[in-house]
């Protein structure tokens, strides 16, 4: 397959990588949005290097036709989504499973069955269908959803693997096995506390989204030419900052609003 070949081959999976990473973070802001908390931290993707193809290739014995690589290789294209507790990867699974702009081929699950390396994450295996100037392509892509520890520790350890050829030292393998358990066992800690940690959070994310709408909305006052009223409520909102109390501040924002209501109709009439 020379350079040219490549290019073309790679294309549906470069397009498919940029479609679901869109998709993904679509769904993190639908869910912030109506929920106040997303089971998805961030996402990335990838599409598999040239020279990662044809080992994988050669170690999985598949011949280099365009058919074989596409049915043999199932992460050429891949997307990486983050969580913060081990709970919400199995959401996140939920929601791809729902889906049906992509079909779920099959899933493997490396937190319940860790690997003996000591690695853990939640791969599933899509299909994905692909428009191209061509038509329709129908790819694999693999999804691996992890824990943010989860994620450091496979990232150490493909680094390692990389230096060292796949063939790691004795005493870097123990350390791995060791410092994967401890990431585990973080991740278990933390999802002890995961309902206090949500709701912190939850409460942070509303309490910027009313600040945000606040602001702007004692801004309209200014532009609508009401002044006196925009510092009246400059001042109440100064008091409410230093109480720090999310709900008067879902209030006052509540109560700017109304305001804003009446006045509109006569600043109207005014530019009339």
């Amino acid at each position: 397959m020379d350079v040219f070949s490549w290019k073309k081959f790679l294309l549906p999976y470069e397009y498919a990588v940029e479609e679901l990473k869109i998709k993904f973070k679509d769904i993190r802001k639908e869910l912030k949005d109506t929920e106040s908390y997303s089971p998805i931290e961030f996402v990335t993707g990838r599409v598999k290097k040239i020279s990662s193809i044809i080992d994988k290739a050669k170690r999985l014995d598949v011949k280099f036709e365009q058919s074989e690589l596409r049915e043999n290789i199932e992460d050429i294209a891949g997307i990486r989504i983050m969580c913060q507790f081990v709970e919400d990867i199995y959401t996140v699974v939920k929601y791809i499973r729902s889906r049906e702009d992509m079909k779920v081929e099959y899933e493997k699950d490396y937190i319940k069955n860790y690997k003996e390396s000591g690695y853990r994450s939640y791969h599933v295996i899509i299909r994905y269908p692909v428009h191209t100037v061509r038509g329709r392509m129908d790819i694999l892509a693999e999804i691996q959803i992890r824990t943010l520890s989860m994620n450091f520790w496979a990232t150490i350890e493909h680094s390692l693997k990389y230096k060292y050829n796949h063939k790691l030292p004795d005493y870097l393998i123990e350390k791995l096995k060791n410092s994967a358990d401890s990431a585990f066992k973080l991740d278990e800690e933390m999802s002890d506390i995961r309902d206090e940690i949500v709701r912190a959070q939850v409460q942070f994310e509303v309490k910027s989204i009313t600040v945000k709408e606040i602001t702007a909305s004692i801004n309209q006052l200014n532009i609508l030419g009401y002044p006196d009223e925009a510092l009246k409520y400059l001042k109440k909102f100064e008091k409410l900052e230093d109480i720090q109390d999310v709900e008067q501040m879902i209030e006052l924002q509540n109560d700017i609003k109304s305001r804003l209501q009446e006045l509109k109709p006569i600043e109207i009439i005014k530019e009339n």
